[in-house]
C-alpha cells in the first residue's frame, strides 16, 4: 500500500522543506492543495508545476494530485444556476487538471463543500444536471491529460449535495466518463448509517482514491475508527490507489502528525496482510 499526506497539514512552510519532511518520515507520496502553492492558482503556470513536481520527485515522492481545488480564488460553484459562473468553475479545473499533469499528479479529488451547496429552493434536479454538465467537461479535459477526477461525498455538515456514496455513485453513472471516479474519506463515510466497511465494498467499480482521518479531525489512530477493519476492506476489494493522510486539526504540529499517522497506518494495514 502506497501512503501520502496532504501538504496543507504544514501550514505555510517552503514546499521543499514540506518535502523534505515527508520523505524523511517515509511516506510515498505528497498531496496537494492548490491554494497553498498561490493565493490565486491561477497564476501558477504548468512549468511552475513541472517544477514543483520535480522538488517531490527529487525527494523519491510521488505527487498523488491536488484537493481542495475550489478553496481559492472565490467565485466558483458547481451546482449554481448562474451559467457563466459554471462555465468559470469548468476552466479553472480544467487549468488545475493541466497543472495536476504537469506535476505528473494523478487524481483530483472535488470536495470544496461550500463551492457545491445548493441554493435555497434550489431543484434536486436542476442542481445535478449542472454539476453534471460541469464534471463532464472537466472529465474531458482530464482525459487528454491522463488525469482522474474523482468525486467525494462529504457529511450533511458540511454540505447538502452528494453527502453519501450511493449519492455520488449515481451521480458519476449519469456523467459516465471513464474518467470521472469515486474519492472516499473516513471522516466521511462517518456520517453515513452505513458501515464504513460496506460503502467501501459497495464502491469497488468506481474508488479511485481513499483519504484516512477520524470524525475528531484528526488522524487516523488519534480517535474511535479502528482502521483495521477499514484495511481488511479495501484489501477484499483489491484497491491499488493511494491512502492519504487528510487531517484538519493540525495540533500539536505536523512532524507530530505525519510521523503518528504513517506508523498507525503501516501497523494496521500490515496486521490484515497489506504490505
Amino acid at each position: 500500500m502506497r501512503f501520502a499526506i496532504c501538504n496543507e497539514t504544514y501550514g505555510d512552510r517552503e514546499f521543499e522543506r514540506v518535502c523534505e519532511h515527508v520523505a524523511q518520515t517515509g511516506y510515498d507520496a505528497l498531496e496537494i492543495a492548490p491554494f497553498t502553492l498561490a493565493k490565486d492558482p491561477r497564476d501558477l503556470t504548468e512549468e511552475r508545476a513541472r517544477e514543483l513536481g520535480e522538488v517531490a520527485r527529487g525527494f523519491g515522492l510521488e505527487v498523488a494530485g491536488l484537493h481542495w481545488l475550489l478553496v481559492a480564488p472565490p467565485g466558483h460553484h458547481l451546482t449554481t444556476p448562474d451559467r457563466s459562473v459554471r462555465q468559470k468553475t469548468a476552466s479553472f479545473v480544467q487549468h488545475l487538471a493541466r497543472l495536476c499533469a504537469a506535476m505528473e499528479g494523478s487524481v483530483l479529488v472535488w470536495g470544496s463543500p461550500g463551492q457545491r451547496t445548493t441554493a435555497d429552493g434550489q431543484p434536486y434536479e436542476e442542481a445535478v444536471a449542472h454539476a453534471a454538465e460541469v464534471l463532464h467537461s472537466v472529465a474531458e479535459t482530464c482525459e487528454e491529460l491522463g488525469v482522474v477526477l474523482a468525486l467525494e461525498p462529504l457529511s450533511p455538515k458540511e454540505t447538502n449535495f452528494l453527502t453519501t456514496a450511493a449519492e455520488t455513485i449515481e451521480l458519476i453513472r449519469r456523467i459516465d466518463h471513464p474518467r470521472c471516479r469515486l474519492h472516499l474519506d473516513v471522516k466521511a463515510m462517518s456520517s453515513e448509517v452505513i458501515p464504513v466497511t460496506e460503502i467501501i465494498e459497495s464502491s469497488r467499480e468506481w474508488l479511485v482514491h481513499f483519504h484516512a482521518n477520524d470524525p475528531n479531525l484528526r488522524g487516523p489512530g488519534t480517535g474511535e475508527v479502528d482502521f483495521a477493519p477499514i484495511a481488511a476492506a479495501l484489501r477484499r476489494i483489491e484497491y491499488t490507489g493511494i491512502v492519504s493522510v487528510e487531517v484538519f486539526d493540525y495540533t500539536p504540529d505536523p512532524e507530530t502528525i505525519a510521523t503518528e499517522s504513517l506508523s498507525y497506518l503501516r501497523k494496521t494495514f500490515a496486521e490484515v496482510g497489506v504490505s
